[in-house]
């Protein structure tokens, strides 16, 4: 029996390959209205102006990395992985980066040439937002209408309280937390803190279920650990604009473990492959932070990367995915919402509410 051709399109972020495109990175992604919502004829203008503020700090952030972003081959390992994982299928993964290359337009035109009997575009962020998979999902509309691309498409939304990416996520947290507490050798209580990139307050209240999702992945989690008496919270790292975002934040998150004489087991929850938020944020910025406040021990949990358990966890999302037909779908299949986040693409779809 001939096996089914699919495509698989994994979406992600991207980032600069060379010092050079660390300025055309961020124009593209503050040229974004997905994520600089003001009005069109201003947006060039202002991607620019925040783009330039903020080049001088990411370059010494990228600087730390080498110069450029790991994220990448990160995210074609990741791919690599996933195939081996569907042996029933004759598939082939291809990436799709947001604001650096390789761009949607060019990924569209490579599975164009493909030829797949279906196509499964699959987010590499857990939790859906507009600014993330949304305003990934628009590129690749418009980019596959362009290129001409014909071929039954299943769009993934979400996972974000998925079984077994809880499960897989729980694992790497767990080692993560036994090994803290191995160094601390119960002389200091143990926090988790789950970090996630946080957003304008303005986007979640206008219906993005993105803090949601993440309160509910956190939380899938923290049951998953099955840690008796686990101490453990949310907070957002990330703010990029001047406007009021997500509170609290990791700083304060931080600052109040220093005040409780308790470590930090930081856990990038948003998060599924290594870059610049993980391993210079959290691992340089936040690290000097604990310091200098006294928190009494400060780890942090690395991100899923090709961890086995994960890219299972993703395979069998392409296989229920799949199962569910055409369309969108989340990782239980409709809508996993509340009716208040009219920013569900579920809801912008018109399609019906299930229950959760």
């Amino acid at each position: 029996m001939q096996k089914t051709r699919l495509a698989v399109v994994l979406f992600n972020l991207g980032g600069p390959d060379q010092p050079s495109s660390i300025k055309p990175f961020l124009i593209n992604l503050f040229s974004d209205p997905a994520i600089l919502r003001v009005p069109f004829f201003v947006r060039p203008f202002l991607a620019r102006i925040i783009a330039g503020a903020r080049l001088k700090p990411a370059t010494e952030n990228y600087a730390i990395l080498g110069g450029s972003s790991p994220l990448l081959g990160l995210t074609n390992e990741q791919a690599r992985s996933l195939e081996a994982a569907l042996p029933e299928f004759d598939v082939k993964c291809f990436v799709a980066m947001r604001y650096w290359q390789p761009f949607s337009a060019a990924v569209a035109r490579e599975v164009r040439d493909w030829r797949p009997d279906e196509i499964l575009l699959l987010p590499l962020y857990p939790q859906y937002s507009t600014t993330t998979t949304g305003s990934s999902l628009t590129a690749w509309r418009e980019a596959a209408a362009t290129a001409g691309l014909v071929a039954p498409v299943t769009s993934l939304c979400c996972y974000h309280a998925d079984p077994g990416y809880i499960t897989a996520t729980a694992d790497g947290v767990r080692k993560a937390y036994d090994a803290a507490m191995a160094e601390l050798d119960g002389k200091v209580p143990l926090r988790v803190l789950f970090s996630a990139h946080g957003l304008p307050e303005t986007i979640v209240k206008r219906g993005d279920p993105y803090q949601y999702q993440i309160e509910r992945t956190a939380a899938a989690t923290a049951r998953s650990l099955a840690i008796e008496g686990l101490d453990w919270s949310v907070c957002y790292q990330s703010r990029a604009t001047p406007q009021k975002w997500l509170d609290p934040s990791t700083e304060y998150a931080i600052e109040q473990a220093a005040h409780d004489k308790v470590a930090v087991l930081v856990v990038p929850i948003a998060f599924v492959s290594e870059h610049s938020e993980t391993l210079v944020e959290l691992d340089v910025e936040y690290r000097d932070l604990a310091v200098a406040k006294g928190v009494p021990g400060y780890f942090r949990a690395p991100a899923q990367n090709s961890d086995p358990a994960f890219i299972d966890s993703l395979a069998e999302l392409v296989r229920k995915s799949l199962a569910h037909g055409p369309g969108l779908c989340s990782w239980a299949g409709g809508r996993t919402c509340p009716k208040n986040h009219k920013d569900c693409p579920h809801a912008r779809a018109g399609q019906l509410e299930i229950a959760t």
